[in-house]
Formats: structure tokens, sequence, C-alpha cells
């Protein structure tokens, strides 16, 4: 392993029957970086997700994260390791308020998850670190709304919350920005970008506006066919003829 990767594929591999959807991937995340990949659709990149976050098993090869293997780790064991993974489809509790939503993921990392009978506000620590991270992800003023009231950029802003009560190390981030109105992705790619910073965090994102992939990403991932195709600076993915011809037939300009 590279010194400072943090999350590494090793000729990582996942077929279902004859399609063979990841082929033999090597991916190295660097310590708080943020590390996009992009491809076409089709190309693999959410099912090589699947296998970052052990939602599949793979055909063969290996995940390494913080120098450990984890390929065969129990799904339920990532979170506690220091991985959080989003999906494309926004996961929320859409009756439960917007402070319920962040205090049941805090609860969840605690010993007193099965406590169903005692009052919530004997959960003082939860509670406080609840405030933290609505504080953190701009809901305060939203606390006391039910999640399905707020609007799609604030849900994809408490799913973001939830993934953060744990402290995860790594954010995996697949399409945060899917289903949002051009104004508010700013606002949430900014962001997604001070917590990188600010908390050291390492962010892998799976995203298709290149607008949002070129201005904020450290390193590009793009994948072909469940191939790597290209890897690289922003810089150096969008001066790549091979990439720009692959990339949607060609007919999708990376030079945003």
């Amino acid at each position: 392993m590279v010194q400072n990767t943090i999350l590494e594929t090793r000729k990582i591999r996942k077929s279902f029957g004859a399609l063979v959807a990841v082929d033999d991937v090597n991916l190295q995340v660097q310590l708080g970086s943020l590390h996009a990949i992009i491809g076409p659709n089709g190309a693999g990149k959410t099912t090589l997700f699947n296998l970052l976050s052990r939602n599949l098993d793979p055909t063969s090869g290996d995940v390494i994260f913080k120098g450990r293997d984890i390929t065969h780790q129990p799904v339920h064991r990532m979170i506690h390791d220091g991985l959080g993974r989003s999906f494309q489809i926004t996961n929320i509790f859409p009756n439960l308020t917007v402070f319920e939503n962040i205090r049941l993921s805090c609860q969840a990392m605690g010993k007193d998850n099965f406590k169903f009978w005692r009052s919530a506000e004997s959960f003082s620590l939860y509670t406080e670190r609840t405030w933290e991270i609505l504080n953190r992800v701009d809901l305060k003023d939203r606390a006391l709304s039910l999640a399905r009231t707020l609007p799609h950029g604030g849900q994809r802003k408490l799913e973001l919350g939830m993934i953060l009560a744990p402290d995860p190390d790594v954010l995996l981030l697949d399409e945060p920005t899917a289903g949002m109105a051009a104004e508010q992705v700013p606002e949430l790619i900014a962001l997604i970008r001070s917590i990188q910073k600010e908390g050291n965090k390492t962010v892998v994102l799976i995203e298709h506006n290149m607008n949002v992939v070129m201005s904020v990403s450290d390193k590009i991932t793009v994948m072909h066919q469940g191939k790597v195709l290209a890897e690289g600076s922003p810089i150096e993915i969008t001066s790549n003829k091979e990439v720009q011809s692959a990339y949607l037939g060609g007919l999708y300009n990376l030079q945003v």
C-alpha cells in the first residue's frame, strides 16, 4: 500500500454471470483527498462503490481500508470502522423530525441503541452531538421539522449529517447532487468541501455534474466498461484524448 493511502482496491472484480461490471480495478484513495469517480452510465461506478462499502462481495480481489483487509467484513461493521456511505436515492426517515434523524444516527454508534424505553432527553451526549451536526450542515433552524417537508437539497444535507454523525474517516458519496435544482448544488458542494478540509475527512464521490467534478476534485478516476480508463488531476483528465473519446462517445465536452 502506498504511504498515505487510506482506501485501496487490488484487482477487484465483480461479475454477474457473464457480465463483468468491475474488471480488475486497482484504486488508491489518498488520506484527506477528494477523489471523484466518473464515467458513462454502465461504467461500473456504483458497483465499485458497493464493493468499497461492502454492500457487495467481490468475485475476486481485495479491499484495503486503513491498511487492513476488509474484503469480507460484514457491512454493518463498516461505519464502526470509519466508513460512511450515501446512496443515489436519499436515505432518510421521512416521518421523523430532522433532529430525530440525526440523533438516531448518533445513537446507533453508541451502546444505547436497544434501550427503547428510556427518555430521549436522558441521552445528553447524543443530544449534544446532534445539535453539533445540525449546525454543521446548516439545518439547526429546521430541527423540529419533519424530514419529508425539507426541500430536496435540504434532504441531501440531512443525509450528509446522518453520515457525519458517527464521525467517519471516509465518506463515500454516490451522486450527492442527483435531483437537485441547479441553484442548490453550489451550497451542497461547498458544504462537502468544507467538511473535507476542516474535518480532515477523505471524500470519494461519484458525480455526473462535470462542473462539480472539475472544480472540487484533487484526483479523478475515469471508468469505462468496468475498467479504469484514466486517472489524474482535473487538468490531466480534461486534456486526455482517450477520455474525451470514450466519455459518452465523445459527445460530452469535459472542458467545463
